[in-house]
C-alpha cells in the first residue's frame, strides 16, 4: 500500500516501527499516541455587547467539530475587565477517538491548504513535553462554514495532545501522522 494513502490512525500504528531505533522503545505501548484535540474560543467581554455571541460561536464551532461546544466562565471576578466569577468568557471541544482522527484527516487535507500563504507550521508550536498548540486566525478555512458567516470571523486555538515524553519525541511523531512542519531552511531565515 502506498504511504500517502494511509489514514492517520495508520500511520500511528506505524510510528512504532519508525521511532524505535532513534528513541530505544521496547515495545509497542511506549511509542506516543494521539490522545485528544482540544479547541478553546475565547469571546472575553465582547459577549457584554451581542448576547448571541457565544451562541453563534459555540454553533460555528459545533459544524466545525461535530461535537456540541461546553461554556467556560470566569474563573475569577475582575473589575476593571467588568467580568465576575463565572460569567461566560468562551467555549471549549474535546474530541477523542473516531472524532478526532476524522477532524486530523479533515484539518490536513482540506482546512490547512485553505490557509492564505500556507508555508507550513512552525516547529516552535511543539512544547517540551511533545503537545502541540497552534492558533487559527479564521474560522473560515473549515469548508462546513458558510459565506454567510463571514461577518463575524473568529479565531481559536488548537492543541493537540500526544502521549509523547519529549519536544523531539513529538515532532519525530509529529511528522510521522502527516503534519506539514516547515522546512529547516524556511525556519531559519527567520
Amino acid at each position: 500500500m502506498n504511504p500517502k494513502h494511509l489514514t492517520i490512525k495508520e500511520k500511528e500504528g506505524e510510528a512504532f516501527n519508525k521511532m524505535k531505533g532513534a528513541f530505544h522503545y521496547k515495545n509497542k505501548m511506549a511509542a506516543p499516541r494521539l490522545q485528544k484535540v482540544i479547541f478553546n474560543v475565547g469571546t472575553g467581554t465582547a459577549m457584554k455587547k451581542d448576547k448571541n455571541k457565544n451562541t453563534a460561536i459555540s454553533d460555528r464551532l459545533a459544524k466545525i467539530t461535530g461535537q456540541k461546544p461546553s461554556p467556560r466562565g470566569a474563573k475569577q471576578s475582575i473589575a476593571s475587565f467588568k467580568i465576575r466569577q463565572g460569567d461566560p468568557v468562551g467555549v471549549m471541544v474535546t474530541l477523542r477517538g473516531k472524532r478526532m482522527f476524522s477532524f486530523l484527516e479533515k484539518f490536513l487535507n482540506v482546512s490547512l491548504p485553505r490557509t492564505k500563504d500556507f508555508r507550513g507550521i512552525n516547529r516552535s508550536v511543539v512544547d517540551a513535553i511533545g503537545n502541540m498548540t497552534m492558533g487559527i486566525k479564521e474560522h473560515t478555512i473549515f469548508p462546513e462554514t458558510a459565506d454567510e458567516d463571514i461577518k463575524d470571523v473568529f479565531g481559536f486555538s488548537i492543541t493537540f495532545v500526544s502521549s509523547a515524553k519529549t519536544k523531539a519525541e513529538g515532532l519525530a511523531f509529529y511528522e510521522l501522522i502527516g503534519i506539514p512542519f516547515k522546512k529547516e531552511e524556511d525556519s531559519k531565515k527567520k
